[in-house]
């Protein structure tokens, strides 16, 4: 997938990947019941941040990880009807599997 977005600095571009609309006991949740995703995968990642030298810091973060974020972290937008949060890589909580 090819996206015309390049984060700057210590920012990321995230694909929220959304939870299951049922339930395991069958249940089908409604869009306002659903809660905010958490989890995402990296498509774009900026440079890194600089020190207080103006040296570049590398990111820990990279494109393809799969992480868990802050639930009200970052900005939102929307791209052909696709939703990406935009965030700071110190909103990212962990990586996962």
């Amino acid at each position: 997938m090819s996206l015309n977005l390049k984060p700057l600095s210590d920012r990321l571009v995230v694909k929220p990947i959304e939870q299951e609309e049922v339930t395991p006991s069958g249940i089908v949740l409604p869009e306002t019941a659903k809660e905010k995703p958490q989890k995402g995968e990296v498509l774009a990642a900026g440079p890194g941040a600089r020190d207080d030298n103006g040296k570049r810091i590398a990111m820990e973060v990279k494109v393809g990880d799969k992480v868990l974020y802050a639930k009200y972290a970052g900005t939102e937008i929307k791209i052909d009807s696709e939703k990406y949060l935009i965030l700071r890589e110190s909103d990212i909580l962990a990586l996962y599997e």
